[in-house]
């Protein structure tokens, strides 16, 4: 049998965690995260990291093992994602299983990154000067004017995504999405990806109730325990930002949690929006993906 990495993947809260353990248990795998806010461990609860039970159910990787003060890129995280799989691979392991909703992250490990030009420090400080006087939204349609191929797929609620886009845009004249043609990187290993669906108004549900849970489990004391690093690039996240702006006198905190609803809802259409373009990727809902796990001679 060949190796094989199994990527469970999935828009926010759509139950990807529970189903990532069973399969883990199903190959005698680990889990290895695949999430760009979840490795850091100073967000907990914003960020869903999964409870005590499931941690201790498998092995979890690239959980809680970064911190917020020492930036984490896709290009590291494909680094040591490799890494750990080679190492994985070489103990003995047929099957490994991935679990995330970050859809860069999915792509660095599958396919690699593309070959991006370096920044420009003068144009990227000019930019955040202008992110923090007029807004990601002023910036956002400037990028879409310049890139609409990047604005339809970049997660444009996140300033230094929208940044980093538009500072590419102006440095080389080119449009961000123009770097996204590097061959793809050949793996030694054969990908399956497994994408765990809900209905739109099911999902959407799922998320209001989280947000809520977050907040009875203490997400606003964890933000004002991060109010002094706000300005972390790993803090200009749904969940965070919401709260900081109450924090700072914008918004009542009842505005705040719904707006933390509605941009998870936002997001979690984005990241549809990304694996939409993704053909090979096995759709399941949540009795099929079950089903899945429990058929011993799947695979």
């Amino acid at each position: 049998m060949g190796r094989r990495l199994v990527i469970l993947l999935g828009p926010t809260a759509a139950g990807k965690t529970g189903c990532s353990i069973g399969l883990a248990l199903k190959y005698g795998s680990p889990v290895i995260s695949c999430d760009s806010r979840q490795i850091y461990k100073e967000m907990r609860i914003g960020t869903a990291v999964p409870d005590a039970s499931q941690l201790s159910a498998v092995k979890h990787y690239f959980i809680q093992d970064h911190t917020i003060h020492h930036p984490y890129t896709a290009g590291r995280y494909e680094i040591e994602a490799i890494e750990l799989i080679t190492r994985l691979f070489a103990e003995g392991h047929e099957t490994l299983v991935m679990c995330g909703g970050s859809g860069f992250y999915i792509d660095a490990v599958c396919n690699g990154l593309d070959d991006f030009p370096p920044a420009d420090p003068q144009l990227r400080e000019e930019l955040m000067q202008r992110l923090k006087s007029e807004g990601v939204e002023s910036l956002r349609l400037e990028l879409k004017a310049l890139d609409p191929e990047s604005y339809a797929t970049v997660d444009i609620a996140n300033g230094q995504r929208v940044v980093r886009a538009l500072e590419v845009c102006l440095m080389t004249g080119r449009k961000f999405s123009s770097f996204k043609t590097a061959p793809k990187k050949q793996r030694d290993f054969e990908v399956v990806k497994l994408g765990l669906s809900r209905p739109r108004e099911e999902l959407y549900s799922r998320i209001d109730s989280r947000v809520l849970a977050m907040m009875d489990e203490g997400l606003l004391k964890e933000a004002e325990g991060l109010y002094e690093c706000r300005k972390l690039p790993a803090l200009q996240t749904v969940g965070y930002r919401e709260l900081f702006d109450y924090m700072d006198g914008q918004t009542s905190l009842e505005k705040a949690v719904e707006l933390i609803q509605r941009n998870t809802r936002h997001y979690a259409k984005r990241q549809l929006t990304w694996w939409g373009r993704d053909c090979s990727i096995r759709w399941m809902d949540e009795k099929e993906m079950a089903a899945f796990i429990e058929d011993s001679h799947q695979f």
